[in-house]
């Protein structure tokens, strides 16, 4: 386990930050309904919240980039996902806590994901997190995505402190190579929504069975 003590803490949104999974679920169903089909399990969406259209999709219809009709599937999922962005998603509870002692010490935090820009910020206005996050970059940001270090550099850089002193917390396991390219602190948190995927496998750093743990852990 690092022993390293951080001087910044970057959270993954999506099963990491705020559990999304109930309104990204509701969408697929909602398509499904449309459609005169039954809804799919929850569990079964929940588990692919992190990966995102793809992944959703890929459960509830079957379908996969490439595939005919599938940005036009695409397309309708993020309408209608954008249109109940934050009805049943909230901040994990030990993340609010986390970022409330961020706050009182004066250490910086942001949020570094995958989903776009266009989405992550209405998400995060209506999260309204406090304090405020320091930095916000989505996946459309830098021109690659995770599990490239861009991101999470570009992070670095805004928030002004090295990569090095940077943690980041993620549910998946390309956060975690993300974090290991960019030099930073790699932390796999157990709460998200990793399915028939054990975090402790994926070379990080160390696994936090809750944010707060970093606390415990005398990281911060």
């Amino acid at each position: 386990m690092s022993a390293a003590r951080y001087r910044a803490v970057l959270f993954d949104l999506d099963g990491t930050f705020a559990d999304t999974a109930p309104d990204l679920a509701a969408a697929v169903n909602r398509m499904r309904l449309d459609r005169g089909l039954p809804e799919v399990e929850y569990a079964r969406l929940r588990s692919m919240a992190s990966h995102g259209a793809r992944g959703l999709l890929g459960v509830g219809f079957g379908i996969a980039p490439g595939d005919a009709g599938y940005a036009e599937m695409s397309a309708e999922f993020l309408r209608h996902y954008a249109g109940a962005i934050c009805v049943h998603t909230r901040i994990y509870p030990g993340v609010a806590d986390l970022v409330r002692v961020l706050g009182r010490r004066g250490i910086p935090w942001g949020i570094v994901t995958n989903k776009v820009e266009a989405l992550t910020l209405p998400l995060l206005a209506a999260l309204a997190p406090d304090p405020a996050p320091g930095c916000v970059v989505g996946g459309d940001t830098t021109a690659r995505p995770k599990p490239a270090p861009d991101p999470l550099l570009h992070a670095a850089a805004l928030l002004g402190v090295a990569p090095g002193d940077c943690v980041y917390l993620g549910d998946d396991r390309r956060d975690v190579q993300a974090a290991l390219a960019a030099g930073m602190g790699a932390a796999a948190v157990a709460y998200g929504y990793a399915a028939g995927d054990e975090p402790a496998d994926w070379g990080a750093d160390l696994v936090l069975q809750q944010a707060q743990d970093l606390l415990d852990l005398g990281l911060l």
